[in-house]
């Protein structure tokens, strides 16, 4: 049972009457400013440079530069960490994910990460009456420990852990199984087709990369070369459910019809979105709609694809008159990766784009284009005064923050690393965060303050094997200004001992507590 840690709560004594998506469902909103609607959108692998509001100029991304026009553009925001499933779990627990066994990146069989004790966002805001939904990329774990049966109902799942709805991919788009599950039962599935999966040794007769490399149509650059699903070859083998399958170029029409059509059920309450988003994590493979639109290579096309998926959702809220009282959150789970396992031509065609921008590393990495992502944040009825919200600011404090603007007070425990900063989120102050922690995929942690930022040592490799990316690692403790060298060009940890002994100290500190 889940423990009683929210405090303050009492349930609504009931959902308002659903409505459609057609004419009649737009009306006039009343304005709450301590209950808006919630929409948080996780777009995946989706660095700092990759978007034209924040300076590119290689790509285009009209819609979510609206977004960011008409509301909060932060420039100095991180993910918790490098890869997506600590990210996932830091973000919706208030927990960093380093203090829990088990958060790496799961495969796509994992049992359910976070405990259905744990009291979640997702929880805060179904106890407070919301309705609450997850969309899309899941990546933390479905069922119990021991592995997922994906031939019945599968429990524990999303709805054990706060949400109402779910329709989620449960791993990445390059791992099996390559099936959507709606509400803890795989989408169209045939009971006299079970599925098999396993991410130990070969399951059933299904081609695999490795043995049928003629059958490929996007060839891996490195592993990747498991089960081949509509021609691509992913991680982990399965075996069964021909007919529920998803068909990679339409994967983000699928989910943005989902969200889109909880958006349109909830519109005569408020309601609380969680959506992540395939784009831009390989396989990259764009509707036609967007193929060879951007120039760029498919990295690029499915970034204008990314950009529709926003815009549907903005157009969405527009036609139900519900776009002032929404908070809409947009952000990515950790930096970019150009080539991440299959020959897409990313690095060739990047025409002088920059994902990057002006930061040293990318996904896996504790530099800091491995954690400082794109954050954006509008809600017209409350940020009234769009533009660039500079304060250092930390994914972990959305938890806290949020329950600080619905006025719900969180009992000792819970989001146990979350701090309530309302205020910076919305645009009402600048301060900076006292600290943010950064992980990197091998768990050695950073930590910055007042500018600096400390790498504690650390003997393990140097780099990501696959992506060749710095992962940040050194035998002795590493010190960057980043008011004046904001790539980390320069380790000045031997000019300034007192500062590395003062942010090791904090670092152990909070790792401690």
């Amino acid at each position: 049972m889940k423990q009683n840690l929210l405090l303050g709560i009492s349930a609504m004594s009931g959902l308002a009457a659903l409505t459609g998506c057609g004419p009649q469902a737009q009306k006039e909103q009343t304005v709450d400013l301590k209950r808006p609607n919630v929409i948080f959108i996780y777009s995946d692998d989706l660095g700092i440079g990759d978007l034209s509001c924040y300076g590119a100029t290689k790509i285009s991304t009209p819609n979510i530069d609206s977004l960011a026009n008409q509301g909060l553009l932060f420039t100095n925001a991180y993910a918790t960490s490098a890869t997506s499933t600590p990210s996932r779990y830091g973000m919706l627990t208030g927990t960093y994910p380093w203090r829990k066994e088990n958060t790496g990146i799961a495969p796509g069989n994992s049992e359910l990460i976070i405990d259905t004790t744990c009291v979640t966002l997702a929880d805060m805001f179904h106890e407070a009456g919301y309705r609450t939904a997850a969309v899309g990329k899941w990546h933390l774990g479905l069922g119990p420990v021991g592995g997922t049966n994906f031939n019945g109902l599968i429990k524990p799942n999303t709805q054990s852990i706060g949400f109402d709805y779910e329709f989620i991919i449960p791993a990445t788009v390059d791992r099996v199984p390559c099936v959507f599950v709606e509400n803890g039962r795989v989408a169209g599935l045939d009971p006299s087709d079970p599925i098999t999966v396993s991410y130990d040794h070969k399951v059933g007769d299904w081609p695999t990369g490795k043995e049928n490399p003629e059958l490929v149509k996007l060839k891996p650059s490195q592993g990747h070369n498991n089960t081949i699903i509509n021609g691509i070859p992913r991680i982990g083998w399965m075996t069964g459910g021909k007919s529920a399958l998803w068909n990679d170029e339409e994967i983000a029409d699928v989910i943005t019809a989902k969200a889109k059509n909880f958006i349109c059920e909830s519109a005569d309450t408020t309601f609380f979105l969680y959506m992540g988003t395939q784009d831009i994590h390989v396989p990259r493979i764009p509707h036609p709609r967007f193929a060879g639109k951007s120039g760029l290579g498919t990295r690029g096309d499915v970034i204008l694809q990314l950009d529709w998926t926003i815009g549907e959702i903005m157009h969405t809220l527009d036609s139900l008159g519900i776009a002032d009282n929404t908070l809409f959150i947009f952000t990515s789970d950790n930096g970019p990766v150009i080539d991440d396992g299959y020959q897409d031509q990313a690095r060739e065609m990047l025409n002088g784009h920059t994902p990057m921008g002006i930061y040293r590393g990318g996904k896996y990495s504790l530099y800091e284009a491995g954690t400082r992502i794109p954050f954006i944040v509008r809600w017209p009825a409350r940020i009234t005064n769009p533009g660039k919200q500079e304060g250092l600011f930390s994914q972990i404090d959305v938890f806290a923050s949020m329950a600080e603007i619905l006025g719900v007070p969180l009992q000792d425990g819970v989001a146990f690393d979350s701090h309530a900063r309302a205020k910076e989120l919305l645009g009402e102050d600048q301060a900076d965060r006292e600290y943010v922690v950064e992980q990197n995929l091998d768990n050695t942690l950073a930590i910055i303050k007042d500018g600096w930022k400390y790498f504690e040592p650390s003997d393990k490799r140097k780099y990501e094997t696959w992506t060749k990316t710095e992962l940040g690692h050194s035998p002795k403790p590493q010190l960057y200004n980043l008011k004046e060298d904001p790539s980390e060009k320069n380790d000045v940890a031997d000019k300034y001992p007192e500062k590395v002994k003062e942010l090791a100290a904090l670092l152990k500190e909070v790792v401690g507590n």
